[in-house]
């Protein structure tokens, strides 16, 4: 039996779950459906098949490091993470991690799961894993079709061919049909919702992609060849990756191949893709409401209500989606939760950040929450974990004035270093070298109040970073 690898694909920006999952911090690196992030649930998974390897991770260059804090939480270090320059789809992203999965063994067979599914059946799903592993020994490639329960018209479907089972031959994809065909896909029982994982030999893979695609594989492999090591990551070249066309497996390969099969499977499965879908997920309370947070509802019913940090209060709603966060807030009617990835459109387009950033930021040593701002001034709240260390850094446009509200730092400013306590604070001209350090086994809060002409978070000059961030100014 070859190596097993499971990959994890963690690209996506899920949007249609706004204002919780962000560009830069989205829905896979969330706690949605259990006290885990759906990245960590998903590495949980995939870590209980048969002689599986510690996993290949395909993920945003911009989310590198919770990535790999995430991971690290579970006392898991992956065989690679992979930063992909820029999105290009499914088949790019595998072909990258199948690569690296044959640098590893050129017999490696993959396990592909995108990070961002929840699977209520883990049992079950990794017995399933297991034989499609096996049938990927005899050169097939296996996708896994969801039994579908309801025409659901948000998912694409997966038609099955003849066979004794317990997988068959891929007969047809499908995209998203109509309900009116959905039903009818439902009521036939010869479709499967398609669930986007697969299991194949790696270099069976590239081998039809060599077939079907032979662009794609051309401009991976030499995305893969000239990548470099970046600390714990690998970081695709990025002038050979945006040659690469954005493309599907579904399109590349899995449609066009001789040897596609589907596995029927029924384990409580669902992509999130919606706040409706989140809703469906979760257990709902007599009334029918799944409540998250500090929430109080009065005559209301089959409502999803999640609060983040203040209390939200709803009477007299039904069917309705209310999300609050810091900064902002959604209230839309269940049957129309598909228009939110309009709706955060329109915000990325009218330049707001909220459609990309949380007011709480998250970095590699640490976050920072902007709890003020205004005319010359901007307050922060800086919680930096213990060890972290912030790049040895300065501001062209901006001074700062740290108060210490928990813990100890230690302080470089120009020449100097020195430490804080709690109740003690310091002042950072402008233009001054600076560093804040935590040295101490518990966290560091820091109250930052920056004054100047300029507060973006690109006026930093970057001399030295624990992170590999050196040279960067954002």
């Amino acid at each position: 039996m070859s190596t097993v690898v499971p990959v994890i694909l963690s690209g996506g920006a899920g949007t249609r779950l706004w204002p919780l999952s962000r560009e830069m911090y989205p829905k896979q690196l969330l706690a949605l459906t259990s006290k885990q992030t759906m990245l960590q649930d998903t590495a949980t998974r995939l870590r209980g098949i048969a002689g599986a390897m510690a996993p290949i991770v395909v993920c945003n260059e911009a989310h590198r490091f919770t990535v790999a804090e995430q991971l690290r939480a579970l006392d898991l270090t992956p065989s690679a993470i992979l930063l992909e320059p820029s999105g290009r789809n499914t088949a790019p992203a595998v072909a990258l991690a199948a690569l690296k999965a044959m640098s590893l063994d050129p017999e490696a067979t993959l396990v592909v799961a995108p990070a961002d599914h929840v699977i209520r059946d883990v049992r079950q799903f990794q017995q399933a894993a297991d034989l499609a592993v096996t049938l990927a020994q005899d050169e097939k490639l296996v996708t896994f079709g969801i039994v579908a329960h309801a025409p659901e018209t948000g998912y694409g479907y997966i038609r099955r061919g003849e066979g004794a089972g317990p997988a068959y031959p891929v007969a047809q994809f499908i995209e998203k049909p109509p309900l009116d065909v959905a039903q009818q896909f439902v009521a036939s029982g010869d479709y499967y919702w398609n669930s986007g994982m697969f299991v194949f030999k790696a270099s069976r893979y590239l081998t039809e992609l060599s077939r079907f695609a032979p662009d794609i594989l051309a401009a991976c492999t030499a995305a893969f060849q000239a990548a470099k090591i970046d600390l714990d990551f690998m970081r695709i070249d990025k002038s050979e990756f945006i040659k690469c066309r954005s493309e599907s497996i579904d399109y590349a390969v899995m449609e066009k191949t001789q040897d596609a099969l589907v596995l029927p499977l029924d384990v409580g499965w669902s992509d999130v893709g919606s706040w409706s879908s989140l809703f469906d997920a979760l257990p709902a309370d007599e009334e029918g409401n799944v409540l998250q947070g500090d929430v109080l509802v009065h005559d209301s019913h089959d409502c999803y209500v999640h609060s983040t940090s203040r209390l939200v209060a709803a009477v007299g709603m039904e069917d309705h989606i209310i999300v609050e966060t810091k900064d902002a807030i959604l209230v839309a009617p269940k049957d129309r939760v598909q228009d939110v990835k309009d709706l955060v459109a329109r915000i990325k387009k009218s330049g707001r950040s909220e459609s990309a950033l949380h007011r709480e930021v998250f970095r590699p040593w640490g976050s920072y929450d902007s709890i003020d701002s205004g005319d010359r001034f901007q307050v922060k709240r800086l919680s930096v974990k213990a060890g972290g260390v912030l790049s040895l850094q300065m501001h062209h446009h901006r001074a700062e004035h740290w108060v210490v509200v928990q813990g100890t730092a230690r302080i470089t400013c120009n020449d100097k270093t020195f430490l804080l306590s709690e109740n003690e604070s310091t002042y950072i001209p402008i233009g001054a070298t600076h560093r804040i350090e935590n040295p101490g086994k518990v966290p560091l809060h820091i109250i930052e109040v920056q004054s100047g002409s300029y507060l973006g978070e690109d006026d930093i000059v970057r001399f030295e970073d624990s992170y590999g961030r050196k040279g960067t100014n954002t």
